[in-house]
């Protein structure tokens, strides 16, 4: 089966030291694996309403709510791209997960059966030198849902990086990027 990277930008920043680790990983994965870059900052959703109690199903998709969803349901593997913000994923991040609950309920889509198998992956960078354990709240996060979803859990990258590009001086992190996706 061919291996198609869907990688998810989630910073306020562009080329911040999340997306350059996780730019550092992806220049190890073989060059016929195709690979799709999408920053959340170019694709904005509106503010998710729950309607699985009203409505209960929802339209389909559309702009760029339609973009992510094609996109995601593509992809073999999921790379959560993310600086920690607060101990978790960044909003943007939040709110394009929030979405996967609306996925679920589109008529047709089949989203929760067509997500289960593939790989999720998180690569995130954290500002608190020596203390990497402050993203285990992001990892839980992240792997809880793609458990939830019947994903492979690929693994976690994480960098230290407090200022813009930082992150490419922490040589343990550029180090694990090497292999991260193990190809």
């Amino acid at each position: 089966m061919q291996r198609n990277f869907l990688f998810l930008l989630g910073s306020g920043r562009r080329d911040g030291n999340s997306e350059q680790l996780a730019r550092k990983a992806a220049q190890y994965l073989p060059a016929e694996v195709p690979q799709q870059w999408l920053h959340l900052l170019d694709l904005p959703l509106p503010p998710f309403e729950d309607l699985r109690h009203t409505v209960g199903v929802y339209p389909q998709p559309v702009g760029n709510e339609k973009t992510l969803f094609d996109a995601t349901l593509a992809a073999t593997d999921v790379v959560f791209v993310s600086p920690l913000y607060w101990y978790s994923v960044s909003a943007s991040m939040k709110l394009y997960l929030d979405y996967w609950s609306a996925w679920f309920r589109v008529p047709g889509a089949d989203f929760r059966k067509r997500m289960a198998g593939k790989t999720a992956w998180a690569v995130t960078s954290y500002s608190d030198e020596g203390d990497d354990q402050l993203i285990v709240p992001l990892v839980s996060m992240l792997r809880m849902s793609a458990d939830y979803m019947e994903m492979h859990w690929g693994g976690t990258l994480a960098g230290y990086g407090n200022r813009p590009g930082d992150v490419l001086a922490d040589a343990a992190g550029m180090d694990q990027a090497k292999g991260f996706f193990g190809m």
